[in-house]
């Protein structure tokens, strides 16, 4: 009788068994025989599929614990997918084996070429490995690898607290604190030696006593966590500069392109502390980025040659520009104003409003002046998370906008528009 195994089987059945009452494997394969015969006609009888090889040696597992029995039934098939579906439902129309009651349900059927497949490319995957670890390395690469070495044997331990870092944290006036070991060596691959890890959250009474004699730039991966431990070290060390690693990157992950440019857009740690009480957390690429100049001024200089060159221009009488009323801001509108602003803190967004409050969209501050100017004068007031410039004021201005809300402004001249800060309400 040709039999085959579970080897040579496409799909593999796996089926649980409970009985009430004792029996032995005997009785459970007899009883998947005899009660199946002639319920799926003879194209798929068991014992014909079994004697031709294309199902395999039925095997079970029978366990007999306190007057009940379980176990496992395993069915190897060499049938298709929707044959092979067919003979795993036929056995569980099985009630009795012997004279105990009995249930049957299969657990799942197992395609056996997804495990061959796995298993192709996992030995792949190593094969591969060895391959390129054996490979001879051209020479530029035995150089980068002679010299990563090196710089990652210059890893000391400094200080009472025995902490990882660059042999020149002494002698350098500037030190980079990151979190752990393996931010320290991924910056001495990159050369940079004045580093030191605070190895954990808490901060230690060696990183404090750094922090006071030389200028420290703290640089913390781009997480929540990194947002954390500024917040403890500004808490307790004397701080200098801030930056932090891109959104969801880690310092001992970053290339040296990506580490340098992180350093050249620190932040002094005085923007930091503003923007972490603000958001509740830091941005680098928010405060990297230059103030926008005060308006100053006009000199007296300024002044007499406008004079003079009035002086000598022909009379012309101006044209009348319809000055905006400036609207009082009722209790209604400061409460539904102030209500917004909370909702948009730390979120960069803003909310354009219509004359009767209602929200008319939702858009990033970046995008503020293009919305604004596309709009026209359909605005009532705009409410955003972040500060009131010039320019957004004379947009406003053209367009007719009674209001702009916002967090603080840097404008401190004249406005037809109504500024209101957060500060005011």
């Amino acid at each position: 009788m040709g039999k085959i195994s579970q080897v040579a089987a496409k799909y593999i059945v796996h089926a649980g068994i409970e009985i009430e009452g004792v029996v032995d494997r005997p009785d459970v394969i007899g009883a998947i025989f005899g009660q199946t015969e002639g319920l799926l006609g003879a194209d798929l009888e068991l014992r014909e599929l079994q004697r031709s090889g294309r199902i395999g040696r039925i095997e079970v597992n029978v366990d007999t614990r306190s007057g009940k029995s379980a176990g496992e039934i395993v069915i190897p098939s060499s049938l298709d997918k929707a044959e092979t579906a067919i003979i795993a439902a036929a056995i569980e129309i099985i009630q009795r084996i012997g004279p105990c009651n009995a249930k049957i349900r299969v657990n799942n059927i197992e395609d056996v070429r997804i495990s061959k497949r796995n298993q192709v490319v996992e030995r792949a995957k190593e094969l591969l490995k060895n391959l390129m670890e054996n490979t001879l390395p051209d020479s530029q690469e035995i150089a980068m690898e002679v010299t990563d070495s090196v710089r990652i044997m210059e890893a000391i331990e400094y200080g009472k607290d025995r902490l990882p870092a660059g042999p020149a944290v002494d002698e350098s006036e500037e030190v980079i604190i990151v979190e752990g070991r393996a931010d320290v060596l991924n910056l001495l691959k990159q050369g940079m030696k004045n580093v030191i890890a605070m190895n954990g959250t808490s901060v230690p009474q060696t990183i404090i006593d750094l922090s006071r004699k030389k200028e420290v730039t703290v640089f913390v991966d781009g997480d929540r966590g990194g947002d954390l431990i500024i917040k403890e070290l500004l808490g307790v060390a004397e701080i200098d500069f801030v930056c932090k690693a891109p959104d969801g990157k880690e310092v001992e992950e970053l290339t040296k392109k990506e580490i340098h440019k992180a350093l050249r857009s620190k932040v002094a740690v005085e923007q930091a502390k503003l923007d972490l009480d603000r958001n509740g957390k830091f941005s680098q690429r928010s405060e990297a980025r230059p103030e926008p100049r005060m308006e100053r001024p006009m000199p007296e200089m300024r002044e007499r040659d406008n004079r003079e060159r009035d002086m000598r221009r022909p009379m012309q009488r101006p044209m009348p520009q319809e000055p905006m009323k400036k609207v009082r801001l009722g209790d209604a509108e400061k409460a539904k104003f102030k209500e917004m602003l909370e909702d948009l803190i730390g979120t960069r967004g803003a909310y354009v409003l219509d004359a009767k409050m209602n929200i008319l969209g939702k858009v990033p501050t970046t995008e503020l002046l293009t919305t604004i100017k596309s709009l026209g004068t359909g605005v009532y007031a705009v409410v955003f998370d972040g500060s009131i410039e010039k320019e957004l004021i004379e947009t406003a201005e053209k367009s007719r906008i009674n209001f702009l809300v916002a967090m603080d402004t840097k404008y401190r001249g004249p406005a037809r528009t109504n500024i209101v800060t957060a500060e005011d309400l």
